[in-house]
């Protein structure tokens, strides 16, 4: 079986989406203006890659090469489809919102990535937990970039969090500046692509001197001398 803990970390960090494979950068940068639109798609994207993840697995020995990539492709669409039915349900003004990259979630290469290459060679439990993490891992940065953006360019976080959780949370805005003007290069895609490459440079430095650390550790400690001996006859 996979080692869990890596699964856990790969999905998180080390094999992140957004910030290490670089895929799903459209619906990543298209609607990550707000924390409630990034949260609503990180949310629709993460339930559909668990659960996609885990109908893949447990399908992975009664479908042949020829006809893999259409069923996985079916059980994408069925999920993304019960996604939307409920986003239309109780979500509706946001579904409005996030608009068509919620149908767009069947050709997120996440997904069907993931399919492919983990849970179709996997049991259902590590493929379930995989899809589970890479879709935290990328619901993670949706809302740093959404939140990033917000306050940079509206000078607010939380706003319109009723769209998602309902009227109680209609008193979450929490407005940071007073009478801020807004930055319009936050709001727009350019200021997502910048967004984005801030928190990928950001990882990136950590994991340098997450590097440099671990290195300095092993350089510090004490070095064992081997005990060798030899037998046999010398001339």
């Amino acid at each position: 079986m996979a080692d869990l803990k890596k699964i856990v970390v790969d999905g998180l960090w080390s094999n992140n989406p957004a910030t290490v494979q670089i895929l799903g950068l459209c619906p990543l940068l298209a609607v990550s203006g707000t924390v409630v639109n990034a949260l609503g798609l990180g949310l629709a994207t993460m339930a559909v890659l668990a659960g996609s993840n885990a109908c893949v697995s447990i399908i992975r020995h009664y479908v042949t090469d020829a006809i893999r990539l259409p069923a996985f492709v079916m059980i994408i669409a069925a999920l993304v489809t019960v996604i939307e039915m409920l986003m239309q349900a109780y979500t509706f003004e946001l579904y409005e919102i996030l608009g068509i990259f919620i149908p767009l979630i069947v050709t997120n290469c996440v997904v069907l990535g993931r399919a492919d290459a983990f849970a179709s060679k996997n049991p259902v439990l590590p493929a379930f937990i995989d899809g589970a993490m890479m879709g935290l891992g990328f619901l993670v940065i949706l809302l740093l970039l959404g939140a990033l953006r917000e306050v940079i360019g509206q000078g607010t976080l939380f706003t319109n969090m009723q769209l998602l959780f309902g009227p109680s949370a209609s008193g979450w805005q929490i407005n940071l500046f007073e009478n801020y003007r807004g930055f319009l290069f936050a709001v727009l895609p350019p200021g997502a692509f910048v967004g984005l490459g801030l928190i990928i440079a950001g990882k990136n430095v950590i994991d340098k001197r997450l590097k440099q650390a671990q290195k300095r550790k092993q350089d510090a400690e004490p070095k064992t001398s081997r005990r060798v001996r030899t037998t046999g006859q010398v001339a």
